[in-house]
């Protein structure tokens, strides 16, 4: 399988790569591209690869500006922060829409997805897609070529059943040996320490949970807590202060303070601030 790369941050490029080759060492990455106007060049001249992996925010605009100044013939996956650009990317030929930060469980489903609907109705939707020649030279087939097939509303569907799932509201937790349950909206932040993931409170309280903090991603209201990196998962209501950081990293205070320090990763920083300015 060919795939187009089209990413704006080198650190979640080569981690994606990385994701590809664990789901299928097969996998040939034709191209990595990090812009608007190098993907539309890409597109002019380059055969179409078999998939497309897109970020929607790209070094030079949404990546949806592509698809107005040239046709793109081949699956979409788009891998991005944001959930709010679903609905313009199911306009296309989408395949999946995939929320950062990515897991390998995330990117082996979209590639099993991709390899179900490419299966006997694929040649339908090529031809289909494929430019309409006419005149004494057209083939019969394309002079009497069938309507496009519809999209597969499934997917949209199930997007917008993830999209409106109710969040958890409380977590059975683990505390002096004793089990006890903490309501979300007491919940301060998450850190994970080894295999262990303690919950904080804003009393300072630390109590063991029993999910990964990869697990709690899908439980939390993405408006109120943010994945900062591989330990910690924050609520907005425990970011007291952000300061630039070296490596244009950022820094955090938290209430209540934890015993180590909180950086938000380069690759991190423009998803935290626009889940800061609420975008």
């Amino acid at each position: 399988m060919t795939v187009l790369l089209i990413e704006d941050e080198a650190p979640a490029a080569d981690g994606l790569v990385a994701l590809l080759r664990r789901c299928d060492p097969t996998i040939d990455v034709v191209g990595r591209l990090d812009a608007v106007a190098e993907a539309v060049r890409w597109f002019q001249t380059q055969p179409a690869p078999d998939l497309v992996l897109l970020d929607v925010q790209l070094a030079d605009g949404l990546c949806f500006e592509i698809f107005e100044q040239v046709t793109v013939r081949c699956p979409v996956i788009f891998t991005t922060a944001y959930d709010a650009y679903a609905l313009q990317a199911f306009q296309v030929l989408s395949v999946d829409y995939l929320l950062k930060p990515l897991a390998l469980s995330d990117v082996r489903r979209a590639l099993d997805k991709l390899r179900l609907l490419s299966g006997p109705a694929a040649p339908l939707v090529a031809a289909a897609a494929a430019p309409l020649a006419v005149g004494p030279s057209a083939p019969p087939a394309l002079l009497a070529a069938p309507p496009a097939p519809l999209p597969d509303l499934s997917q949209l569907a199930g997007l917008f059943e993830r999209l409106r799932r109710p969040y958890k509201t409380r977590f059975l937790v683990r505390w002096n040996g004793r089990m006890q349950y903490r309501a979300t909206d007491e919940v301060a932040y998450f850190y994970a320490e080894g295999h262990a993931v303690r919950l904080v409170g804003p009393d300072g309280r630390a109590c063991l949970v029993d999910y990964s903090l990869d697990e709690l991603e899908p439980l939390l209201d993405p408006h109120e807590f943010f994945r900062l990196s591989r330990r910690f998962t924050v609520r907005l209501s425990a970011v007291r202060e952000v300061r630039p950081y070296p490596g244009s990293r950022l820094r955090l205070q938290l209430a209540p303070p934890p015993d180590t320090e909180v950086l938000v990763s380069r690759e991190r920083v423009a998803a935290f601030k626009a889940w800061l300015d609420g975008s």
